[in-house]
């Protein structure tokens, strides 16, 4: 089980326009002695403004919401180069729906009658750096993102010390785990994350991590 460093809360904010499942998730949520419920929203628009204000690692996103929806909140917060991990929670099961979500930049998705215990160690999976995601969904969230034919020679154009780090971002691992890893320094593999995005044309780790998967640099999850 993924679980937050000792002596660390992860901080949850929970987004949803009814006010039964925000209390539900944070009935929950509050008995788990790893996790922190430090806010509630009742639309993307106030989700955005309390993401920015109270600096949650791991914000539930609902969809579908009067106003601002969830999906046009992760544009704003990752226009914002926001930091938090957005995990959609949906009662939503068409790819119509989720795939938008997760081309916005969410780390993942769970529908809303997952089971609690499974909702905390989503939660803790997405703030560890995974991917939630359905392997058939890999390829139609990529759909559109480029060419898959040319994926080849996209992925020739990669070192192999690129290679590596991309192997191990589709792993879940944060910069300083790589460079662990990798016996390198943070500021390195920075690096080659960056070139690894430029050189795929991608627009971010959760991308970079689904296309290694599709293209068999790496396994989902």
């Amino acid at each position: 089980m993924v679980e937050a460093r000792s002596g660390e809360k992860i901080r949850v904010l929970v987004v949803d326009d009814h006010q039964v499942v925000r209390r539900g998730l944070r009935t929950f949520l509050e008995v788990q002695p790893d996790i922190l419920v430090v806010g509630e929203a009742s639309d993307g628009a106030e989700g955005v403004e309390q993401t920015e204000a109270l600096h949650p690692d791991v914000v539930l996103m609902d969809v579908k919401m009067p106003g601002m929806d969830g999906i046009e909140a992760l544009r704003q917060l990752r226009e914002r180069d926001n930091p938090a991990k957005v995990l959609i929670v949906t009662s939503f099961t068409e790819q119509r729906t989720v795939v938008p979500a997760l081309r916005a930049g969410a780390a993942g998705y769970v529908y809303k009658d997952v089971d609690p215990e499974a909702l905390a160690g989503a939660i803790r999976a997405v703030h560890a750096g995974h991917v939630l995601l359905q392997p058939e969904l890999a390829g139609a969230l990529l759909a559109g993102e480029g060419d898959s034919g040319d994926a080849g020679g996209r992925a020739g154009s990669l070192t192999e010390r690129e290679r590596e780090v991309l192997a191990l971002i589709a792993d879940g691992r944060s910069n300083r785990e790589i460079a662990r890893a990798l016996v390198l320094s943070e500021k390195t593999v920075k690096t080659h994350v960056s070139n690894i995005l430029m050189k795929l044309d991608l627009a971010d780790r959760t991308q970079a991590a689904l296309w290694a998967v599709r293209t068999g640099l790496a396994e989902l999850g």
